[in-house]
């Protein structure tokens, strides 16, 4: 073999190596190292091979390297202790092996690509269209200033068609690197190694080629590696593959794990051989394109309303056009009749026709924008979903911001989500008598009783401890809280020694955690005596093991016949710990011969029957404080909340009561709490017309989850729900809420938002932003909309009226580009308020524009309307102006009628507009900034110099603009009925 070929490694000789082998001793003449190529930096393997190893599933390969231990030994990696950890070997492992990442074909884009693509928008094509029109009068014979005006009007599109290009550019750019953000945040999975002997937990981008992960049921594989050792693991590969069989990962026939797989049962831990882009999902990805144009359904009804906009625009154009062609070919003949003759052709008549073709486009262009429209929805969201992320909400479909305003009914998990999750063991029953009584006279609670509950609480479990960096007992608990729970109380109270239990007992077979069972089993056997029995321990809801029960342990350690009145008194002292709002868990034990466990070891079933039962916890996990107010305040903006839970009904209805989900007397309602599996055996229409009544769901599981749900939604309800491990239940949902701190790696990618804290009071928050967004967009399109109909009617009337437009063409594009532009982005800026919550939801069907809003818009269109055509007849003869300083009057007065509408677009029934103003200083600082742009167009660009205002009209304008607002007020004291959806 060649040297730049060579394995790294003289892989025959690693076929006899144990695997309890961590690292081989240099000295051991099996293991022959071969000089080491320098592009491998020290490391007895190349990426290659590591890389075959999985996409190949080469078996033969792992084991002339010595199997998993020969590949953790040539990655230099400890099998108990993982790498060391250390800043210089993680970044040599990450030069060498490379990084957990990949690259997307959806990259952050520069922004002259954003630039790019605004120029090509067929909007700025027609306006520079325009402008290259109005600039043709430059070759025109000169009459009458004809040619200072064109240089105007197309200078001026010019300046118009940069500011929106710069505009559509900053918001796009900024757009996509917060979507861009959004995205990485939302991929960040933290996930459980060890390194240096410490377990803990990093992002999944940090993962590096030798480290060892910990694997349990809901994890998402981060990258491909070899299985180590663990229980009962079953992957799901259906994202690499169309096959949807669950694979058993075991150490002998098949070690091989994949990126991207999902954990469906068991736990385990795995060494990483491959990352990023080396495995073959990373390869996969680098592939796909991941820049979706999809349209959210609110961008969707935005577009259809912008060409309903733009149809009637067209026929304004026509009409104008049509007018502008009878005005100069229509006059008084000889003897006083009107009519239409031919003359011959000034030299200014091809001006005159392109200044109306250019201000009737620009009317119809500004005033009708589908891309402006769209652009302000978008900017909406994406603020938004900024402004979320401080409030703990990680929005991974922008979608979920507007379905969030519909939601009638939140299903919520109770642990985390109502309850603090901080769970603490309050009480512990020895057989009929609570562990402090019994603990007062120690020599009266059984050694072997003792040694038994230590065995179920310390060996029963997917998770561990690791020693270090806890305060308790120089060990770190990790897993779920009702683990930590357990394992903590035992260390404290029994003075449990973990690492003597593994040591002197060995796992023979795991039957993890049921949802639908809720419990799980363990066989065990002391390695210092092959000859004794084998150990099965069960663990689980209290009232589940209680049935599976024949007898009883009492403190002394004796067993005793569990009769029924024995069992009466177990399920009272259930239900009193359940009442207290106490999580009731059960220990369970059962010897069996290792024949017996054998055969039990083959069936991969362990004994359910004729268990002794050796104890019961009491687990306290408080509500949250602030969770009770913020459950009020759904109820008043009309959403139901349904609590679904995997404990006991008990415990249930006192957390209920206590977060305020039952009312009082509601406990007592047929109906209002039931269990899962009363639930799922109803029919189809038994559950449609019980669906309604139920307010918690008891001993539930993610199946039971789903039944609620799609009933729900078969009853017309739109339904978010919370949850840890339900990846089908949040993608059945209308919104998917996971929870950030204990939800599963494929629980938060099957969500749409992540609730970052796990606190009920932030999915409050996030009902309340989703209404905030489609208020702000409400406002908004009553904003442009008064401005449209202002805009169009007043040149209408003018036309046809005096062949005129008061407006000019740079002024329409200012009015509705700019300060239209500035005016959506302070609507957009506008924070939730709690008056948002004292609505109904709105449906996902009903009209975007309500007869509230038409009520609006038609009052301030009127009023614009009115006083502007006014000061269009006869503003010069009553303020004694010139024609060119009447115009002026005319067009400062509507602009500032827009900035101070901005203000009545903030409220659409409420008469204070100015309420809570000053708490949004964004809204104030950009109508600051309109209006000193206004005052430098007027006082300050040449175009206006030679008729610039004075102190008077400047009041004038404002006096009319300020009309607005008492309009305003008046006009929403009259109602007016719903528009049918």
């Amino acid at each position: 073999m060649s040297a730049n070929k060579a394995d790294l490694i003289c892989t025959h000789h690693l076929l006899n190596v144990p695997s309890t082998v961590t690292k081989p001793k240099k000295s051991d003449d099996s293991h022959v190292p071969i000089t080491i190529p320098h592009e491998n930096n020290g490391f007895r393997i190349n990426q290659t091979i590591l890389n075959d190893l999985v996409t190949k599933k080469d078996l033969q390969t792992l084991q002339k390297l010595g199997g998993v231990a020969g590949v953790a030994y040539c990655l230099e990696t400890n099998l108990d202790g993982g790498i060391n950890g250390t800043a210089e070997d993680f970044m040599r492992r990450r030069v060498v092996f490379g990084s957990n990442t990949y690259s997307e074909t959806q990259t952050v884009k520069s922004f002259s690509f954003f630039v790019r693509k605004a120029f090509k928008d067929h909007t700025i094509m027609i306006l520079l269209g325009c402008a290259l029109l109005s600039l043709l009068g430059i070759g025109i014979k000169d009459h009458g200033g004809a040619f200072k005006e064109s240089c105007y009007n197309g200078g001026s599109i010019f300046v118009a068609v940069l500011v929106l290009v710069a505009f559509s550019a900053v918001g796009n750019y900024w757009q996509n690197r917060q979507l861009d953000k959004l995205s990485r945040v939302s991929k960040n999975i933290q996930i459980d190694i060890i390194r240096g002997g410490q377990r803990q937990q990093i992002s999944i981008f940090d993962v590096v080629v030798g480290d060892i992960v910990y694997l349990k049921m809901g994890d998402k594989v981060p990258a491909d590696g070899l299985f180590l050792d663990g229980h009962s693991l079953q992957v799901d590969k259906s994202s690499m593959a169309e096959d949807r069989n669950h694979v058993e990962v075991n150490l002998r026939q098949n070690p091989f794990l994949a990126s991207s797989a999902k954990v469906i049962n068991g736990f385990a831990r795995m060494l990483v051989t491959s990352v990023g882009t080396n495995t073959a999902y990373g390869q996969m990805m680098n592939l796909i394109s991941r820049d979706k144009k999809e349209k959210t359904p609110l961008q969707k009804r935005v577009r259809k309303l912008a060409w309903s906009i733009r149809k009637v625009s067209d026929l304004v154009l026509v009409v104008l056009l049509v007018v502008n062609y009878f005005t100069r070919n229509t006059g008084d003949d000889r003897d006083g009749n009107i009519g239409c003759y031919g003359c011959k052709t000034k030299a200014n008549d091809p001006l005159n026709a392109i200044k109306g073709i250019v201000a009737g486009a620009a009317i119809v262009i500004s005033t009708a924008s589908p891309e402006g429209l769209l652009f302000v929805v978008k900017l909406t969201l994406t603020y938004a979903m900024k402004r979320m992320m401080a409030d703990n909400l990680m929005v991974r479909r922008p979608s979920a911001c507007e379905t969030m305003r519909s939601i009638t009914t939140i299903c919520t998990n109770k642990t985390g989500t109502l309850t603090l999750n901080q769970m603490k063991v309050k009480n512990f029953w020895l057989g009929q008598k609570p562990m402090d009584e019994v603990a007062s006279s120690p020599s009266s609670i059984s050694p072997r009783l003792v040694e038994l509950i230590l065995q179920g609480v310390a060996l029963n479990t997917m998770e561990g401890a690791s020693n270090g960096s806890s305060r308790l007992m120089g060990f770190e608990f990790f897993g779920s809280p009702t683990e930590k729970a357990l394992l903590s109380w035992a260390a404290l109270e029994l003075k449990m020694d973990m690492e003597k239990l593994k040591q002197n007992y060995s796992i023979l077979f795991v039957q993890t955690f049921n949802p639908h069972k809720k419990r799980s089993g363990v066989m065990i056997k002391n390695k210092d005596n092959n000859t004794d029995a084998l150990h099965v321990h069960w663990k689980g809801a209290a009232e589940m093991i209680l049935a599976m029960c024949s007898s009883y342990y009492d403190a002394s350690g004796n067993t005793k016949d569990m009769n029924g009145e024995e069992r009466m008194k177990f399920e009272l002292i259930i239900d009193e710990m359940a009442t207290s709002g106490l999580r009731c868990v059960a220990f369970a034990h059962k010897l069996v011969s290792q024949e017996e466990g054998k055969g039990l070891k083959e069936k991969k079933k362990l004994k359910e029957e004729s268990l002794t039962l050796l104890g019961l916890a009491g687990i306290e996990d408080p509500c949250r404080s602030e969770v009770k107010e913020a459950v009020e305040h759904c109820c008043c903006a009309g959403v139901k909340i349904k609590m679904i839970t995997g404990d006991n009904v008990s415990t249930a209805r006192a957390i209920a009561i206590e977060c305020g989900i039952l009312q009082s007397g509601d406990e007592d309602r047929e109906g209002s709490i039931m269990e899962g599996e009363v639930f799922r055996n109803y029919t189809l229409k038994e559950r449609m017309e019980k669906v309604d009544n139920i307010c918690v769901l008891a001993r539930s599981s993610p199946l039971d989850k789903l039944l609620m749900v799609q009933c729900l939604k078969l009853k017309g309800q739109v339904v978010a729900v919370s949850g840890i491990n339900d990846s089908l239940v949040l993608k059945e949902a209308h919104v998917g809420l996971s929870l950030g701190i204990h939800g599963t790696g494929v629980a938060k990618e099957s969500s749409d938002i992540v609730i970052v804290d796990d606190n009920y009071t932030t999915i409050a928050m996030a009902l309340r932003w989703g209404r905030c967004v489609y208020n702000n967009i409400q406002k908004f399109i009553q904003f442009q909309l008064t401005i449209t109909i202002a805009t169009v009617v007043i040149n209408l009337v003018a036309t046809i009226s005096t062949c005129t437009v008061p407006l000019t063409t740079a002024e329409l594009l200012w009015v509705n580009l700019i300060i239209g532009m500035l005016g959506a982005l302070a609507l957009a800026t506008e924070p939730p308020t709690s008056e948002l919550m004292e609505k109904s939801p709105v449906g996902p069907m009903e009209r975007l524009i309500t007869s509230i809003m038409w009520r609006n818009v038609l009052a301030q269109a009127l009023y614009q309307i009115g006083v502007l055509l006014i000061l269009q007849f006869k503003g010069e003869s009553f303020f004694g102006l010139t024609e060119a300083r009447n115009s002026t009057l005319i067009f400062n007065s509507f602009v500032l009628c827009q900035i101070f509408n901005v203000f009545n677009a903030r409220k659409l029934e409420k008469k204070n507009v100015f309420k809570d103003v000053c708490k949004n200083w964004k809204l104030l600082g950009i109508v600051g900034i309109m209006i000193l742009l206004q005052v430098i167009m007027e006082e300050f660009l040449k175009q206006f110099a030679d008729r610039e205002l004075n102190w008077f009209t400047w009041g004038t304008c404002i006096a009319i603009a300020a009309g607005s607002w008492p309009i305003g007020a008046i006009v929403k004291c009259i109602s007016v009925p719903e528009l049918q959806s």
